[in-house]
């Protein structure tokens, strides 16, 4: 896959079949219609491209907007990679862009630029200045300048959309397991190896501290997780508390992860942490010692549930 970090970089040798979406969480229900493009480019000689933007358009447009998202930027682009999409063009989206009328969209961007054969989009997509234009105008420009306008089903809207609200939702409540059902692979979280206050050293559970590198990543309810990482060329499992670690007083929502059979120096690494099952609840403990108590039960049911999976 060629990613083209705006539009105007994008140099197309052939006709594309175009989509564009956010597509947030690149879930199961997204990968269908993305297989759809993908088929169609084949079938017809042309390019698959899907256009998407950074920032996402709500948080360029809706003045303190906090919207969180399941994919960090980087992530999109390697799960569109792994479909097998040929092309994907990451367009800046500011209010300049935001601007355009519908048909300068369409034939600046599309048709001048993207060389367009056929364009696959949802019903309930909606495009241009204030977002005025919807299927119905496109399949007019269609008409217009020679392209042809396929209709995503409502049904496979829904399901897109349902996914996406029942990912989200899985996540506010700690259902990893769900959300990775409906993902199709596993969630995960990405940031750099820090140095947090080594309290764990002291209690046989030393762990690494992971700070995000983008805040608009959404992370899973508070708890012990199950988590699977590679290291230095080899899978490792471990358990991840996310929380604000009450037993030691601590203020701040933190992410670390302790290991299992993997001792070499880590930190100042860039490593990506897939979420695999949540075991409990985050707790204040009375005493170091009874949480000790607490993570050695946890690291027992954890290496029971990574058995099941080999």
């Amino acid at each position: 896959m060629k990613t083209h970090l705006s539009i105007h970089a994008f140099k197309p040798k052939n006709k594309t079949i175009v989509t564009i979406g956010t597509f947030d969480g690149v879930h199961l229900g997204h990968q269908k219609i993305l297989e759809q493009i993908i088929s169609a480019a084949k079938s017809s000689d042309s390019e698959s491209l899907v256009l998407t933007f950074f920032p996402h358009p709500r948080m360029v447009l809706q003045e303190g907007s906090e919207m969180k998202q399941l994919n960090t930027l980087n992530e999109k682009i390697s799960l569109l990679e792994n479909l097998g999409i040929d092309n994907l063009v990451v367009h800046p989206f500011d209010k300049d862009f935001s601007r355009m009328t519908a048909e300068e969209f369409v034939k600046e961007v599309l048709v001048d630029t993207f060389h367009l054969k056929k364009i696959i989009i949802g019903y309930d997509h909606r495009f241009g200045r204030n977002r005025t234009a919807d299927i119905n105008d496109l399949k007019t420009f269609g008409e217009t300048y020679g392209f042809e306008v396929e209709q995503i089903t409502v049904k496979q809207i829904n399901e897109v959309s349902i996914s996406s609200t029942k990912i989200r939702t899985a996540l506010a409540e700690g259902n990893i397991e769900r959300a990775n059902e409906y993902l199709g692979y596993p969630y995960s979280l990405t940031g750099l190896v820090t140095k947090g206050q080594q309290l764990g050293r002291t209690i046989g559970y030393p762990t690494a501290n992971i700070t995000l590198e983008e805040d608009y990543k959404l992370i899973p309810q508070n708890g012990v997780y199950v988590a699977q990482c590679v290291l230095n060329g080899q899978t490792v499992f471990g358990m991840m508390n996310i929380g604000h670690r009450p037993t030691v007083n601590g203020t701040n929502q933190t992410i670390e992860i302790h290991f299992f059979d993997f001792n070499e120096d880590i930190y100042g690494q860039k490593i990506t942490v897939s979420l695999l099952k949540r075991l409990r609840n985050e707790e204040k403990f009375p005493s170091l010692d009874s949480l000790k108590e607490q993570l050695n039960t946890d690291k027992t049911n954890a290496k029971s549930f990574i058995a099941t999976l080999k």
